[in-house]
């Protein structure tokens, strides 16, 4: 799933592109991928994007008229800018929205379709989306522990809840508690000052970094190769690799269809942990479908 930092350097791009500049049309290559009825789509066609925002993993473009789309990409949905008028890929494309200097197309991997567009009228028809979760980026270390220690649950759980942190999911929570040395499956009233102020640290690190590094990587072009695994990361989708820091194999967990990375030496001091201890440890605090995982996550 695309995860904040994804989402700044896709709004950078789009920035350049499209605000001050008519959304001529949206064609949709699945009818699923609309979840909302009134206003009707055509009623965006000819309307200038104003400004673009992000509201944790969602992307907003502000219309002339006070209407706001407002898109998921879910797990698997990618934005690629085209040509204009660029057609729907068959298989994969759900949407193409298109400018006069070119069409974005939504695409979507794999057999379900989660990713979803509303249409919505009015600044206050936003607050649904809005799910609450800090902004990492610019907090300060006191706001950070308040929400961490807001409800009592796992360190990589408390991360990924959208009520607590915005913006932050499976991939970097796994590399932010990398850095911060600390166990996935610590709980959060277990920590101190110094380790609160720790995550606190390697969380702006972490999300400021990767940003950094995927903006560069970019460049003045469309963002293409947005994946949740990169070559670079410490630990994440880099199960049997050695940790870049001790040269320990990283392990995983794996529970229902979640993932969580870590390196047992810098992590966890040397314990492996075991799936079935994680069914133990957490019952209710881990989602045990991919539906309730996105359902987390949005």
């Amino acid at each position: 799933m695309p995860e904040l930092p994804d989402i700044l350097v896709y709004l950078e791009a789009l920035q350049r592109r499209v605000v001050g500049r008519p959304l001529e049309a949206v064609r949709l290559g699945s009818p699923f991928l609309l979840r909302s009825v009134d206003p009707p789509l055509s009623a965006v066609h000819g309307r200038n994007v104003t400004g673009l925002r992000r509201l944790g993993k969602r992307i907003v473009f502000d219309l002339d008229g006070d209407l706001f789309l407002v898109l998921h990409l879910m797990i698997a949905g990618r934005l690629r800018w085209k040509g204009r008028g660029a057609k729907i890929p068959r298989r994969l494309g759900q949407a193409a929205f298109d400018f006069p200097n070119g069409t974005l197309l939504l695409t979507e991997a794999g057999s379900k379709r989660r990713a979803s567009l509303h249409l919505v009228r009015g600044e206050s028809a936003l607050a649904p989306f809005q799910r609450g979760g800090l902004e990492v980026l610019g907090s300060g270390v006191d706001d950070f522990g308040s929400a961490l220690r807001r409800e009592r649950h796992t360190l990589k759980r408390a991360l990924t809840d959208p009520r607590l942190f915005s913006g932050i999911g499976n991939a970097y929570s796994d590399e932010i508690l990398h850095r911060a040395r600390l166990s996935p499956l610590k709980l959060t009233s277990s920590l101190d000052e110094a380790e609160v102020a720790r995550l606190h640290g390697a969380s702006l690190a972490t999300l400021t970094e990767w940003t950094g590094r995927l903006r560069e990587e970019a460049g003045e072009n469309f963002p293409e190769k947005v994946t949740a695994f990169h070559e670079e990361m410490a630990v994440h989708g880099r199960f049997k690799k050695p940790c870049p820091d001790c040269g320990t194999a990283v392990q995983r967990i794996v529970y229902a269809e979640n993932e969580c990375n870590y390196c047992p030496r810098c992590q966890t001091q040397g314990r492996l942990l075991a799936d079935r201890a994680l069914s133990r440890l957490l019952r209710d605090d881990w989602p045990r479908t991919v539906e309730e995982l996105e359902a987390g996550s949005t």
